[in-house]
């Protein structure tokens, strides 16, 4: 049983070990160790790359997935421990609720996986600060219901802080716009090339402004952002600008509805004679890509549409929410009669997730925790309480006992 200290150790030594979208591969081997030196039944690194350990009979009836994932964004934030806290990329995001579940499903054990007929399944998935999300979309099809079976149960490994779990993210669409002019003087009657960035990004505003006018919460609305843009003159003495675009979807949200306003917007911009047809929503699905190109008389637009992820939320009614609120109250000596200890809470996140992947297919019972601010996402000064962390894996050995 991995005790406080253990459980610490663990952590920290992950968090030591850089491992980047696509290098992740000494990080994934050191954890697969860490899992076999628990007591794991199974534990190994499978053909995407991902740390994986295993509870339990392999044919169990029931099964349930923590799905972590062990890679980073990059910089280097020196590990360390100081007044409680363990500082070093990836302690919030995710290597904390990574250590978390490895550590709580070595509490419960592999006798009593097998006492309660339960299989459980640790993965560290890689690549899931990347767009491909691959680690989760390989868990993703391995599990489809006819290889072996669609879980009963899945967790994501996402900072909520100890005492929330979270049941939803919103879904994600990338778009690069290149465009190209004939050079011409500035002085010049015709607008700059950087001018169709421009008019794309108000476009695009105009649209999520629209869209949102019904809706008051960050969750429900379309929420774009401008990632990058930059401008330049090729060796053809055309100018050019490329602008990057990200779009945070809501649940449900109509995307093919979108992209053909987009296509239509292109169509217009350049003022072609052959206006592109729209191209749903199935075209740009699973982590595929998709190209068009609109030419006018004078502007030349390439719109690439990629990274599409639907929002996904999921029901707040059901066993494995019930376990995590019953375990969160158990472990903080919650008394309702007297609303001592900590009271449980639910979060929806604006950001995406591997739940985000793996949701829609299995359509099972699914929530996100892990302990950590996630405000400290990705930021200069990432860094974990070790108290909180130590509440976390004791939440979730609960959790996991409440639904045995």
């Amino acid at each position: 049983m991995a005790g406080r200290d253990n459980a610490i150790s663990l952590l920290h030594g992950l968090v030591a070990i850089p491992s980047l979208s696509r290098q992740e591969g000494v990080a994934t081997a050191w954890l697969v160790e860490q899992m076999a030196a628990l007591g794991y039944t199974r534990a190994f690194v499978d053909a995407a790359g991902n740390a994986v350990g295993e509870l339990g009979a392999a044919d169990a009836p029931r099964t349930v997935v923590l799905l972590g994932h062990i890679d980073t964004v990059p910089g280097a934030i020196p590990v360390r421990i100081e007044d409680g806290l363990l500082y070093g990329r990836g302690s919030v995001d995710a290597k904390g609720p990574l250590a978390t579940f490895v550590a709580a499903a070595a509490r419960v054990g592999a006798d009593w996986a097998r006492a309660n007929a339960l299989r459980l399944l640790v993965v560290g998935a890689v690549e899931e600060e990347y767009a491909t999300s691959k680690g989760a979309r390989y868990i993703r099809d391995r599990f489809n219901g006819t290889g072996e079976p669609i879980p009963d149960f899945c967790v994501i490994g996402e900072p909520s802080s100890w005492q929330r779990v979270t049941l939803g993210y919103k879904g994600r669409l990338l778009l690069e716009m290149e465009a190209s002019q004939p050079m011409a003087h500035t002085a010049g009657p015709d607008a700059g090339v950087a001018v169709v960035a421009v008019d794309l990004w108000n476009w695009v505003s105009a649209y999520a402004a629209e869209f949102n006018r019904p809706y008051n919460k960050a969750f429900d609305q379309l929420l774009p952002s401008l990632r990058d843009l930059r401008t330049w003159t090729d060796e053809e003495l055309h100018d050019r600008v490329e602008a990057k675009i990200g779009v945070r979807l809501p649940v449900d949200f109509p995307v093919d509805d979108f992209l053909t306003a987009l296509v239509g917007w292109a169509n217009q911009r350049t003022a072609t004679d052959s206006p592109l047809a729209p191209f749903p929503a199935a075209a740009i699905g699973d982590g595929s890509t998709k190209k068009v190109t609109v030419s006018g008389p004078l502007t030349h637009i390439s719109l690439t549409i990629y990274a599409h992820e639907p929002a996904w939320r999921g029901d707040r009614n059901n066993a494995l929410v019930r376990a995590f609120l019953a375990a969160i109250r158990e472990v903080s000596g919650e008394r309702p009669s007297t609303g001592s200890g900590q009271r449980p809470g639910f979060v929806v996140k604006t950001g995406t997730s591997d739940m985000n992947v793996v949701g829609p297919a299995w359509g099972c019972p699914i929530l996100a925790y892990g302990p950590g601010d996630s405000s400290l996402d990705h930021t200069p000064n990432e860094h974990i309480s070790l108290d909180d962390y130590w509440q976390a894996v004791l939440v979730l050995e609960q959790a996991l006992r409440n639904l045995g």
